[in-house]
């Protein structure tokens, strides 16, 4: 359940190029999400990818730690705010969570900022 498996990582070129062309971002600062429904067969309701500019963080260890704090906060939450809420819907979706803030927030901040993008996500999936 407070997994992050290799099957729930976006890997493939072909989604990752349709997932930037063709579906729906919003901004939930200091992230911003893009997502596409799919129907592509995998074994999760979502596959996600993590992203940090190297324009805002020169330093390769900054977009590390960012992308370590995004990743757990969505490890912990998915479960509960999401999974639930596509399951139950019966969709899949691909999803790109970026980073756009200008500095290194704390990860209670981090915490708090995906539970609220969890939440917009689901919400608008489902429409």
């Amino acid at each position: 359940m407070y997994t992050f498996k290799k099957e729930e990582r976006l890997c493939n070129k072909k989604l990752i190029d349709g997932l930037f062309h063709n579906g729906s971002s919003f901004l939930c600062y200091p992230f911003r999400a893009s997502w596409q429904h799919t129907n592509a067969a995998q074994q999760f309701p979502v596959q996600i990818l993590f992203s940090a500019s190297k324009k805002r963080f020169k330093r390769a260890v900054d977009r590390n730690l960012i992308k370590r704090r995004m990743r757990e906060a969505y490890r912990l939450q998915k479960q509960s705010y999401l999974y639930n809420t596509l399951i139950d819907a019966d969709k899949k979706i691909v999803l790109s969570v970026g980073y756009i803030g200008k500095e290194i927030l704390p990860y209670d901040v981090f915490e708090k900022k995906m539970l609220k993008l969890l939440i917009q996500l689901g919400g608008e999936v489902i429409k």
